[in-house]
């Protein structure tokens, strides 16, 4: 069984801190690469979809988990090995940095911060 309270400690710690939103993904990536082989966050940019940060070797098993803001699909997350037991936990993890993953936001030309 995996410590999800553990990492969801360390995921606060990191979204407490703030700062610029491709350091935290970052960061997140880096806390999940600690439990999965393969982490990546890939982003919608209208009908494209482009690499963010990522951390091990690809994998085309990986789980994949939409990140939605506001209703809207905007990243996704993917990790692998699989396991069935964390899937609430990685359900959780799209919520909680779904506001950092917003490439394509329309901020109507004005700096946005989450």
């Amino acid at each position: 069984m995996t410590d999800n309270a553990g990492a969801l400690s360390a995921l606060d710690r990191i979204l407490n801190r703030g700062g610029d939103a491709d350091d935290v993904l970052r960061d997140v990536v880096g806390v999940l690469r600690e439990r999965y082989e393969y982490v990546a966050i890939r982003f919608h940019e209208g009908s494209d979809v482009v690499e963010g940060p990522s951390a091990g070797t690809p994998d085309e098993a990986a789980r994949i988990l939409p990140i939605a803001f506001r209703g809207m699909h905007v990243a996704e997350l993917r990790v692998s090995p699989r396991r069935g037991e964390d899937r609430e936990f990685l359900e959780r993890v799209t919520t909680i940095i779904s506001p950092y993953c917003l490439v394509a936001w329309d901020t109507g030309g004005k700096r946005w911060s989450p």
